[in-house]
């Protein structure tokens, strides 16, 4: 039979481990969202404020291109999905 896991002495690494630790973060606050956890003002404060250096602000966000060759938008779309119920 296959052996199972990881070999003895192996460790994720550094970018992996932040990315798990972010996940959590996002994951507390969306689950504070949707009712299933509560949590004071100062830990969502404090979540998001964590979610602010982690993430990038898509607000500030600008799309340059090259002047010899320009950035051509062939289509734009909006795509709205049905949410699944927590019950599914």
């Amino acid at each position: 039979m296959a052996e199972r896991g990881r070999p003895a002495g192996f460790r994720m690494s550094e970018e992996h481990r932040v990315k798990i630790q972010n996940s959590n973060i996002l994951n507390a606050l969306i689950e504070h969202a949707v009712g299933k956890r509560e949590m004071s003002s100062t830990q969502v404060q404090a979540g998001l404020g964590l979610l602010k250096k982690c993430l990038p602000d898509l607000q500030h966000t600008t799309v340059a291109g090259d002047p010899d060759s320009p950035l051509i938008i062939s289509a734009i779309e909006r795509l709205i999905v049905k949410a699944k119920s927590a019950d599914s």
